[in-house]
């Protein structure tokens, strides 16, 4: 899997219906419309995502590898 930074990712869930609702220091918290599920993405630059986290985050969003 390819490492994205935070600020990369911000633009994935955005392009799936999910809206940017606030920016709590440097995370980015994102919710779907209709729907209580929300994320939260760090954004500390250009600094890449952890796998884990990414894969987390990739799997609330529902965003598969080939998206990347």
């Amino acid at each position: 899997m390819k490492a994205i930074s935070g600020k990369q990712f911000c633009r994935l869930p955005e392009s799936r219906g999910w809206a940017l609702k606030r920016i709590d220091g440097s995370h980015h918290i994102d919710a779907q419309v209709g729907h209580s599920a929300r994320i939260s993405i760090p954004v500390h630059g250009n600094t890449p995502l952890k796998l884990g986290l990414q894969r987390a985050l990739m799997n609330l969003a529902n965003i598969g590898e080939s998206d990347l």
